[in-house]
């Protein structure tokens, strides 16, 4: 009988240690990154303060930016959507964080013999604590922090975007309220220099074909300037769904200067992304969650052990009422050992195996695409940013050029039709760095995109 007792104690011991030890590790998510951005803009020895990351919009020194983007992050309904499924994960992995504690419930029955001579009231305690061996508990705790931990990277994602979208649409509303300025000034100017154009006409200074030409000049300028009403409507329709305002905001109606940025230098290394995108977040934790459900199929394998105890007290209620109530306790494990399923469990195992697998393929995707992605915004920024230094370049020359022919025409050297041409050239100047302006503005935007809503440290010079 001792014998028996120890080989039972030992074997308990021994299942106990196995319980205790087995577990699915993590795989290693290493990824091969370089270590410096190949289209980032060179370091300046000559940096002043750097903004602040958590708002990086303030880059654009645009308070009206700055407003509309506090509203809707107070007011989008997407943002609003993503908090709550937020909530609702944090509630499901409190209660997965109670599957493995001890549970107690009371129960009151009534029940009569076979013989339906008495009739019995019951009433007890039942007491159960599954012990969550073999990796079991592991398993469901790692599914339910990558749960609630891709719950978080959705509001992350969805505020990224958010801010994004705002600052993107705020930047094509003041550009196109810019040309639409700049075009009707277009219009205007060509209208005097086809005025122009007739009187030189009927002095027998100019012919037929130059009137042609001032007359197809001044029809395409009158449709161009046509075009930026729908880039304002469409820009202030997508701030009002942004902003989830039925009434669209009379403020904006207004014109107000383009939003500027100032000369910024990156200081980070692709490394950190993986910090910082959504995305790679978001690979990383379907490792995770693999992972568990991998440990909660292994588990399967193994029986499943649990504590449990009772304590009912039954009173008659029909029949012989002298009776004496009764209270019986019991206590004992529970096993639960996979027989006849046992092959069906270990072939969802083998599938849980792969689509681990498959989750680390995919977070190296990921973070291959993420690089790709601010590989290609740093370039894009970069090309738009020396535009828009070209165009500033024409724009001065054109400045120069137009105040060179007032004073010409105040000497006598040039005429009305001479300050006309030089004054759509300006105006055409002006246009083309608005539209530089703009296309630098959203390619900055595209940057902080690609890097999952935190920039790398900026600097102004």
């Amino acid at each position: 009988m001792k014998a028996r007792f120890r080989l039972a104690l030992a074997g308990a011991i021994a299942m106990t240690l196995a319980a205790c030890a087995l577990r699915t590790p993590l795989p290693d998510l290493h990824a091969d990154l370089p270590a410096h951005w190949r289209n980032a803009p060179l370091p300046s020895d000559k940096l002043g303060p750097a903004p602040n990351l958590d708002s990086w919009w303030h880059a654009f020194n645009d308070a009206r930016l700055d407003a509309l983007i506090r509203r809707a992050l107070q007011q989008n309904l997407t943002l609003q959507q993503a908090t709550l499924r937020l909530r609702g994960a944090r509630a499901l992995q409190h209660q997965s964080g109670t599957q493995f504690m001890p549970h107690l419930t009371f129960h009151t029955f009534s029940e009569p013999d076979p013989a339906a001579r008495n009739s019995y009231y019951e009433m007890g305690f039942d007491a159960q604590w599954e012990l969550g061996f073999f990796g079991r508990g592991l398993g469901n705790a790692r599914v339910a922090a990558a749960d609630l931990q891709a719950a978080e990277a959705d509001v992350t994602a969805a505020r990224v975007s958010l801010i994004a979208e705002v600052a993107r649409n705020y930047v094509e509303l003041r550009a196109a309220q810019a040309r639409a300025a700049l075009l009707e000034r277009i219009v205007r100017l060509r209208e005097q220099n086809l005025a122009l154009v007739e009187v030189r006409l009927r002095l027998k200074l100019a012919a037929r074909d130059d009137l042609d030409k001032a007359k197809s000049a001044l029809a395409q300028a009158r449709a161009d300037a046509a075009e930026p009403a729908a880039s304002i409507a469409q820009a202030q329709q997508a701030l009002d769904v942004l902003l989830a305002e039925a009434q669209p905001d009379s403020s904006l109606a207004a014109s107000a200067p383009q939003p500027t940025l100032g000369d910024l230098r990156f200081a980070q290394t692709p490394a950190d992304l993986l910090r910082t995108r959504p995305e790679i977040r978001a690979a990383e934790l379907k490792v995770l969650r693999a992972a568990g459900e991998l440990g909660i199929a292994r588990a399967d394998l193994w029986p499943r052990l649990a504590l449990s105890g009772t304590f009912i007290s039954a009173t008659r209620v029909v029949g012989d009422l002298d009776h004496v109530n009764k209270a019986i306790p019991s206590f004992g494990p529970l096993i639960d050992i996979p027989l006849f399923d046992w092959g069906a469990r270990r072939d969802m195992a083998g599938a849980r195996d792969a689509g681990l697998r498959a989750a680390v393929l995919g977070y190296r995707q990921a973070v291959l695409e993420g690089v790709a992605e601010a590989e290609s915004a740093l370039a894009q920024w970069q090309r738009e940013r020396a535009r828009a230094d070209s165009a500033r370049t024409q724009l001065e020359l054109a400045d120069t050029a137009r105040t060179r022919t007032q004073e010409l025409q105040r000497i006598g050297l040039a005429d009305a039709a001479d300050r006309a041409q030089a004054g759509i050239a300006q105006a055409q100047a002006q246009l083309q760095a608005a539209l530089a302006q703009r296309d630098a503005a959203i390619a900055f935007i595209a940057v902080y995109k690609s890097f999952g809503g935190t920039l790398p440290p900026l600097a102004m010079q």
